[in-house]
């Protein structure tokens, strides 16, 4: 890949996964014996990235001590970088983290989706797709079809890589994007949701989307959690 850097947004409560977030984050709940955080790290080792930047809040102290007590055999730099006396959101957290890069392009993980190498060829595509079209921003989504919680609903359009809001909206975003820099140049709210640059984005038609064509597996919450852990054991026995 070109991109050299990933951000992986680790700071959030979890509360819908409540009690199992109460004493352990979200990112470092496990499926099949490994965490969530592992599962991503290992799809970013995939793709050739150098770097990784975490951001973290909620139960920060246990992040470097994951790190500290796995021998993970991954030849990436990884900096925790917290965001400080309080969360900061998704777009604050972003800003955060870019601010200790001199990258100008990233590609940004959410840890609760269950990321696999059946990801790789589509993230790589939609990589090329970026540079080649000169985009500020792209999502990774999913019809949501494709969603094993049937309950989500979707939260975009999407027609010919052009991403919009209407009524019905058949697309869910699965926790991928890669972004420009220069998007927050602007922004100086510390605390701030990321969909405000994606309505920003929107109303210029420049939020690009790339479509996956894999089933989507998302820590939604405590229910779909249990029903996760249930299929992994049923196919890892291969029953």
């Amino acid at each position: 890949m070109k991109i050299n850097t990933a951000l992986i947004l680790c700071a959030g409560y979890g509360k819908r996964l409540n009690p199992l977030t109460l004493d352990t984050p979200k990112p470092l709940l496990k499926l099949h014996n490994v965490t969530m955080l592992e599962k991503c790290i290992k799809l970013i080792k995939s793709l050739g990235i150098k770097k990784i930047l975490i951001n973290s809040f909620y139960l920060k102290d246990h992040f470097p001590k994951f790190f500290k007590d796995n021998n993970f055999d991954i030849d990436i730099d990884i900096e925790i970088i917290e965001d400080g006396k309080e969360i900061l959101d998704t777009g604050g957290g972003i800003l955060n983290l870019i601010k200790h890069s001199n990258e100008d392009d990233f590609i940004v993980f959410n840890p609760d989706t269950v990321w696999t190498k059946e990801y790789f060829d589509e993230i790589n595509k939609m990589e090329k797709f970026y540079f080649s079209e000169k985009l500020k921003n792209i999502l990774l989504l999913v019809n949501k079809n494709l969603s094993f919680d049937k309950n989500l609903k979707g939260d975009f359009n999407l027609e010919n890589n052009l991403i919009t809001k209407e009524l019905d909206k058949n697309y869910i975003y699965i926790g991928c994007q890669i972004l420009s820099k220069k998007l927050f140049k602007n922004e100086t709210n510390e605390k701030f949701s990321i969909s405000k640059i994606w309505n920003k984005l929107i109303d210029t038609k420049d939020l690009h989307g790339y479509e996956s064509k894999q089933n989507f597996y998302h820590l939604t919450n405590l229910e779909i959690f249990k029903k996760l852990k249930d299929l992994w054991l049923y196919q890892s026995l291969n029953i």
